[in-house]
């Protein structure tokens, strides 16, 4: 079945999308060109005006997108954590996982950047930023910890000074960090809900 003129219009988006967003990880956000974006999703140019009005607007919808689908992938994760300790030290585990050569990390600290000069893309990114912290602090209610807000607050602020410093440090991938996360949102040892300091 020939696909339909909007069913293809979608895949050229997509493809432009998924271009600029492989382009800002291995070249940078302020490389990233019309004519390298068409050239990488293997189509013309003016497709890439076609669909976005400028690159810049490429650029943050195709951020925006990886970042949505990290966050609903992040919060699938932990949704289907297992209960109690274990689902904590299961799920830390796995937001302690982000790497240096990650192409997700890498593209999210390029976004961060940008975001300070685009005011949409910092509205968009503190939305889903907002929505990550809910959803995080309703996850460690579930499993007994207190101040839930605040920790969410300062569980995000930790995961992103070590996304930072591995960036700059791989070496530091090394150095397991379930446990002193799992003792930051209030289980000691990642074993055991810890009552009021």
């Amino acid at each position: 079945m020939t696909p339909t003129s909007v069913e293809q219009g979608q895949e050229t988006r997509a493809r432009l999308l998924a271009a600029a967003a492989r382009l800002i990880v291995e070249e940078g956000w302020g490389a990233v060109t019309t004519r390298k974006v068409a050239a990488a999703a293997g189509l013309r140019p003016g497709l890439v005006h076609y669909h976005f009005e400028t690159v810049t607007v490429l650029l943050v919808e195709a951020a925006l997108d990886t970042a949505r689908r990290e966050v609903r992938g992040l919060m699938a994760m932990l949704s289907q954590s297992a209960e109690g300790p274990a689902g904590v030290e299961q799920a830390l585990a796995g937001m302690a996982q982000y790497s240096a050569d990650d192409s997700a990390t890498i593209l999210f600290t390029e976004m961060l950047l940008a975001a300070t000069r685009n005011e949409r893309l910092r509205e968009q990114l503190c939305a889903l930023l907002r929505e990550w912290r809910s959803g995080v602090a309703q996850w460690l209610r579930d499993h007994g910890a207190t101040d839930a807000e605040a920790t969410a607050v300062v569980l995000g602020a930790v995961i992103d000074g070590l996304v930072l410093n591995r960036l700059i440090d791989p070496g530091l991938a090394s150095v397991r960090v379930d446990g002193p996360l799992g003792r930051l949102v209030g289980f000691r040892d990642g074993t055991e809900a810890s009552g009021p300091s």
